[in-house]
């Protein structure tokens, strides 16, 4: 763990050090967690469910990525919370809780997958926030839908629609995608067809901006590497002290690569990218 996140001299550091620092990054936590946001502004924010198994929980926990992008390019982590990823609830008061500490204007747009109670809240609490909904979410649910044998040739059309040079091309592209895969695929073509506004809301912002836009990837990237550690397939029991540890690796290791990634907030190793917002 502590390789993972102070680097390869972690292993060096005696115990009391090691408390010292925990109580430290605790204390840390809990100012950021009440921080002012009232001269604070955000024009774009993706969210996310991130599921995470540190121990041997039969239920893995679940933490509330919330990144926002300021006017002026700068992607940070605005909320990070254990909740339920498909509870309104949930996410209503990571919202509400934000508003109260001074964040009161609205995002222009914000991005995550379809499936989560984010959106509901988001409703109650930013009305004027437009929705976007993650392409590559979207691409795997199609897909799922479909034989293997035609996933290539979908994903490639599918493409076609994101890719698009403007908002018009991207219409035509799904209309196409729907009167080819629909005969024999209506399940999938109704899977794109019911998020089919949301999916192309990116296409009226900025063009540098799409990239961005089109996907929560910005919080995806770092979930990836711990699937990347631990599959999903189910082991003997003779193998859940080794499953054990490669979850703990992989839950350290999404920590890490947040704290070394644009939208880490607090001292050291994060890094802040420049979208130019305008």
């Amino acid at each position: 763990m502590l390789t993972a996140l102070l680097g390869k001299d972690a292993p060096n550091l005696s115990p009391s050090v090691i408390g010292r620092l925990k109580s430290e990054w605790e204390d840390e936590y809990r100012r950021w967690q009440t921080r002012d946001l009232s001269a604070r502004r955000y024009v774009y924010v993706w969210a996310d469910g991130v599921y995470l198994q540190a121990r041997m929980e039969p239920q893995a926990e679940c933490i509330l990525v919330l990144i926002g992008a300021t006017p002026e390019g700068r992607k940070e982590l605005l909320g990070l919370q254990t909740g339920m990823r498909e509870s309104g609830q949930s996410w209503k008061e990571r919202l509400v809780d934000l508003k109260a500490r001074g964040l009161s204007i609205a995002p222009d747009i914000a991005v995550g997958d379809g499936a989560l109670g984010f959106w509901k809240a988001l409703d109650e609490a930013f009305p004027p926030t437009r929705h976007q909904r993650c392409w590559q979410h979207k691409t795997l649910n199609v897909l799922d839908k479909l034989p293997k044998s035609v996933q290539p040739n979908a994903h490639r059309d599918l493409r076609e629609i994101w890719l698009s040079e403007n908002r018009a091309a991207a219409e035509a592209a799904t209309t196409i995608f729907a009167e080819k895969y629909a005969p024999k695929y209506d399940k999938a073509v109704d899977c794109l067809l019911k998020d089919r506004d949301a999916l192309l809301t990116f296409f009226d912002f900025p063009a540098e901006h799409w990239t961005h836009l089109r996907t929560s990837d910005e919080i995806d990237k770092q979930f990836l590497r711990q699937r990347a550690i631990y599959g999903e397939r189910e082991r003997p029991r003779g193998e859940e002290r080794r499953v054990g540890c490669k979850r703990r690796q992989a839950s350290y290791s999404f920590l890490a690569g947040l704290r070394r990634s644009r939208a880490w907030p607090f001292g050291g190793r994060g890094r802040q990218a420049s979208m130019k917002c305008s």
